[in-house]
């Protein structure tokens, strides 16, 4: 038994006349009459009765035709949902990110990707780069978000990782409100030698963390660290207890924390970008479908102006 066979009966249940379902399935008479029998044939039953006069269906034919409809609505049904699937409509994205994520950037792009692919369900997870990289490789995660390294390496040095940048920002220095080079309007990175450091931790690799090193190396300053942190709100809230100064990328000003000032750099800044990861064996359409809509709505650049 076939679809299409089914689909000829429901016609002519329909209609109750061979030439008139004949005309809605762009067929001929005798060969619906051919198929009609051998769906019969094969039923053993017969599903309507016919005469000179009129067709009508058996007892065993309206018992056919009701379960008919809900097999095609059902098979129709379910190529739309292959359909979607394939397309990345529906399904399953589990995201990583990291906070400084949600300051401006991520939360765009997920009203934007719930309101293009409503079937998909995102299910968010905070975590440092190092653990979303690891959580990408077991399949914990799709999709990762934090800091890329510099110059387009992979992140982590995984070859088998694929990236895209969102977003690009400069450093910009982050000072106790208190301090006394709140005075100027511009830092040369010179001017925080000597200074105690709160540097965001991570290791080699870690695209903030590498960021943040060469702005210093610019400058001619090694960093005095005397804390180091993973969360960029830690990191700031550290600066507002008067524990150190730091580099941080500009949007964490947005933030808002309280006894911290932010001044922009003299020389031209390190900028650093936050980016998708994702495997890069991965066919996902889910992963294409979001790396798209966040391309379309991140931010490309956090312009001076703003910092």
């Amino acid at each position: 038994m076939e679809l299409r066979q089914l689909e000829y009966f429901v016609v002519v249940a329909e209609e109750l006349n061979f030439s008139r379902a004949a005309e809605r399935l762009h067929m001929t008479q005798p060969p619906l009459s051919t198929q009609i029998r051998a769906l019969e044939t094969e039923l053993g039953a017969a599903l309507f009765e016919r005469s000179t006069r009129k067709v009508r269906l058996t007892e065993a034919g309206e018992v056919f035709y009701a379960s008919s409809r809900r097999l095609l609505t059902q098979a129709q049904e379910n190529m739309m949902q292959a359909r979607n699937a394939a397309s990345g409509k529906i399904g399953q994205l589990s995201l990583g990110f990291v906070p400084s994520a949600t300051t401006e950037l991520l939360p765009p792009i997920m009203r934007a990707f719930r309101a293009e692919y409503p079937g998909v369900r995102l299910v968010l997870h905070e975590l440092r780069p190092d653990k979303q990289v690891q959580e990408l490789r077991t399949g914990a995660l799709d999709c990762g978000c934090f800091y890329l390294p510099m110059c387009d390496e992979p992140p982590f040095g995984d070859t088998g990782l694929a990236s895209v940048p969102i977003s690009q920002e400069p450093l910009v220095a982050a000072l106790p409100s208190d301090h006394p080079l709140v005075a100027r309007h511009r830092l040369p990175v010179a001017s925080l030698a000597g200074e105690p450091f709160v540097m965001v931790a991570g290791h080699r690799g870690s695209g903030l963390r590498d960021a943040v090193i060469e702005q210093c190396r610019r400058g001619g300053v090694v960093p005095e660290v005397v804390q180091e942190a993973a969360l960029i709100q830690t990191i700031a809230g550290l600066v507002a207890s008067g524990v150190g100064v730091a580099l941080v990328p500009a949007s964490v000003r947005r933030l808002q924390q309280a006894g911290v000032a932010y001044r922009p750099l003299q020389e031209r800044p390190v900028e650093v970008r936050m980016g998708l990861v994702w495997l890069q064996e991965s066919t996902s359409s889910v992963i294409k479908g979001f790396v798209t809509v966040a391309r379309e709505v991140g931010c490309c650049e956090f312009a001076e102006d703003r910092i």
